[in-house]
């Protein structure tokens, strides 16, 4: 058995574990919920924090003892684990980049078929039995402005040009074939498709707020598949009540779960979903599969992939 303690912190059920029997007999295993975290943290030499939903890390990271020289999370996001002790620790912290990146640009890809064939209304009007001819918009030819450049929001692009959608890609930096921050008013201005894949970090939170919307033409639609705060909620809301823009559809929120008397739900023209739109069938597999591979690079001492740079807050491109 080998010395190295491997800490996982859980996600409340009825999520299950990660797979980890590959690691039986190479390192020993911990768990903790995150009641327990900050007691059971100086043990560790590696944290794999599978409840990704959870600011646990963040709370219990500044305690006393010593603290792991790893942390993974089984997300693409890490704003939910950094703090400022951790960010100027040794740590070396990586990510789940690379598992989620298709998933999320085909329910997009769904969504933005949904609204421009105007589905959810057509499952209304079957609901009620009401026969109603209508026209729809035609998704070819139309542009779209995506809004972070990481591998989701390259995915996201790929997949909307097939659809023949002319697709424009924002992000930190302007380089050959990606825009920069001065671009993106611009492009809202003339965008049909507006997808925000940006991660959250102090420049990117509320970046979509009223005067954002306020750019967005009358029939364009907006789409969240990123981060809940980088939108600020109530201007959605009132954007879409004053009808500034024709729809949007929100996979993320500031609060998660969304509460039951959000004014969300009963937005018009707003489309809901529970953070679903990475998680497709063994989702969760993958993602175990993915930290014990990082597990045999980092036992063997060779660079991991997926390092965050955690000033910015994500895995700089390549």
């Amino acid at each position: 058995m080998s010395d190295t303690t491997v800490l996982v912190l859980d996600a409340p059920p009825p999520a299950p574990p990660p797979r980890l029997g590959e690691l039986t007999g190479r390192a020993r295993i911990l768990h903790a919920d995150a009641a327990a975290l900050a007691e059971r943290l100086p043990l560790a030499d590696a944290l794999l924090v599978w409840d990704f939903s959870s600011d646990a890390v963040r709370r219990a990271w500044p305690g006393e003892g010593p603290r792991p020289r790893w942390v993974h999370t089984a997300s693409a996001g890490v704003d939910h684990l950094m703090c400022p002790e951790l960010a100027a620790s040794d740590t070396v912290v990586t990510n789940a980049r690379g598992v989620f990146d298709q998933p999320i640009a085909e329910y997009v890809a769904a969504l933005v078929l949904a609204l421009g064939k105007d589905l959810p209304r057509t499952l209304e009007l079957q609901r009620e039995r009401t026969w109603r001819h209508r026209e729809s918009h035609r998704i070819a030819g139309t542009r779209a402005c995506v809004v972070g450049s990481g591998p989701i929001g390259r995915a996201i692009a790929r997949t909307l040009e097939a659809l023949g959608i002319t697709t424009a890609l924002v992000g930190r930096t302007e380089r050959p074939g990606l825009h920069g921050p001065d671009d993106l008013d611009p492009l809202l201005a003339r965008a049909d498709w507006v997808v925000c894949a940006a991660p959250l970090t102090d420049a990117t939170r509320g970046m979509f707020d009223a005067r954002r919307f306020g750019l967005m033409q009358p029939s364009a639609r907006f789409i969240n598949i990123g981060r809940g705060p980088l939108v600020v909620e109530d201007d959605l809301v009132d954007a879409l009540s004053k009808r500034w823009i024709a729809g949007a559809a929100l996979d993320v929120f500031e609060r998660e779960p969304l509460p039951a008397d959000s004014p969300l739900w009963t937005t018009p023209g707003l489309l809901v979903s529970p953070h679903m739109s990475g998680d497709t069938i063994g989702w969760r597999d993958e993602l175990g599969r993915q930290f014990v591979e990082l597990y045999e690079a980092w036992e063997a001492g060779r660079p991991l992939t997926n390092v965050v740079d955690k000033e910015r807050g994500y895995v700089p491109g390549h």
